[in-house]
């Protein structure tokens, strides 16, 4: 689909499907940035790099000016949004601005989190690239305040030479075309959406997967997006959509008491509520629904079923199951923001809609834990034991000792290469 800010397209020359740039008028830019194009490209505007103080003055006026235009912005949200959550057409269960006690925060430290009734989940994937054979390992944690309860790691091995199923120089040339074709971000060739099936979809569906059906606490915390993207899509594959959407459903269906955490929230709206925030306030906002109604409408889910897709006993097509995952499953699940401290940014969590405020709770009584940051410290204890297990050197050290050991047999003469 084409985006259009009215006026001219710009478009992206030799793309596939001519795709189109929204247009940036000359005004745009003088308002956004406060000089027009022509006086930032003039060099006699630029300032040498050793003349610091007047980098620095002009970086201090700047931040200034922008603080005094924000601290407007957030009273005016504080004024005139934040009461009114609750109020606006289809608002989710509980929609609406609270603020969390200390004493609330201690009786969850002391009740919860410090007695392992909080378990988080994390994962890393680390590839290791030749010629013939690309390796990727996946590894996944399970932590929490009274221990390390697990770590689990698969490796799987993508081959781009098969020298013994054909010629050796047709192998080699279709290897470099494939090759050739990553720098097409629009159009990726085959080999590139497996190793993004790979990289990012089995990962998101190990995570979830262990957090659901290895963790014992009450509570089970995650990282990111319970529904991510690419396990919506499936990545381009009708499998892990499905595998992926039922998990996900048994988890906020079945168990319920869960918050998912991203580290790099991109909701520029929530983001923006948030900073309105005092310490230990948190809102709730919208829906997980709400989030990925776009990408349902307008993805590509008319896959060809190999098998009956039953939702509920009731046969569907690829494209209703995930329509009723986002009616029937992701509406379930609230979309809030919260402020862990003065110091630290705010934070976006994903919870069941008839667990939120116990998990706004749990939430803030660990990210206050880490002052200037803000963010769940269990997660960060999960992303720091998975790398600890599963760290590069971990495969790549392994990986490159039996590359080379399997070309021992060997042996160069001049220019010459024989095998004894």
């Amino acid at each position: 689909m084409s985006e259009s800010t009215g006026g001219t397209d710009a478009r992206l020359p030799g793309n596939p499907g001519d795709r189109a740039l929204p247009e940036v008028t000359a005004d745009e830019y003088a308002a956004s940035f406060g000089e027009t194009l022509r006086e930032t490209l003039d060099l006699d505007t630029w300032l040498p790099g050793e003349d610091l103080g007047k980098v620095y003055g002009r970086l201090a006026d700047e931040v200034r000016a922008a603080v005094r235009h924000e601290d407007s912005v957030l009273t005016a949200i504080r004024q005139h949004v934040l009461p009114r959550l609750g109020g606006y057409p289809a608002a989710p269960k509980g929609a609406g601005c609270y603020a969390a006690s200390p004493a609330d925060l201690e009786r969850i430290h002391r009740g919860l989190l410090f007695n392992g009734g909080v378990e988080a989940c994390d994962g890393t994937i680390q590839p290791y690239d030749t010629l013939p054979l690309t390796i990727f390992q996946v590894g996944v944690s399970l932590v929490s305040y009274q221990g390390n309860q697990g770590t689990w790691g698969q490796r799987f091995f993508h081959r781009d030479l098969r020298l013994e199923a054909g010629d050796a120089l047709t192998e080699m040339i279709e290897l470099l075309r494939r090759r050739e074709a990553r720098g097409a971000s629009d159009q990726p060739g085959r080999r590139d959406r497996l190793s993004e099936l790979a990289q990012r979809g089995i990962m998101a569906y190990a995570e979830r997967a262990i957090l659901l059906r290895r963790s014992s606490a009450v509570w089970r915390m995650g990282h990111g997006n319970p529904a991510p993207y690419e396990l919506i899509t499936g990545s381009g594959m009708l499998e892990l959509m499905v595998e992926s959407t039922r998990l996900i459903r048994e988890l906020i269906e079945d168990h319920q008491k869960f918050v998912f955490v991203p580290s790099e929230p991109g909701d520029r709206l929530l983001r923006t509520i948030g900073q309105a925030l005092r310490p230990l306030e948190y809102a709730i906002v919208g829906t997980l629904k709400d989030q990925i109604w776009k990408t349902v409408e307008h993805g590509h889910f008319r896959w060809t079923s190999t098998s009956d897709l039953l939702w509920d006993g009731v046969k569907v097509t690829p494209e209703q199951w995930i329509r009723r995952f986002r009616d029937e499953v992701a509406v379930k699940v609230v979309v809030g923001v919260y402020r862990a401290t003065r110091l630290a940014p705010a934070q976006v969590f994903y919870a069941h809609e008839d667990h939120a405020h116990l998990a706004a709770h749990i939430v803030l009584a660990d990210s206050v834990l880490q002052e200037h940051r803000g963010f769940p410290m269990l997660i960060d204890l999960a992303n720091a034991v998975c790398g600890r297990v599963f760290g590069r050197e971990t495969l790549a050290g392994p990986a490159s000792v039996a590359y080379v050991d399997a070309r021992a047999p060997w042996r160069f003469q001049g220019e010459r290469a024989t095998r004894p």
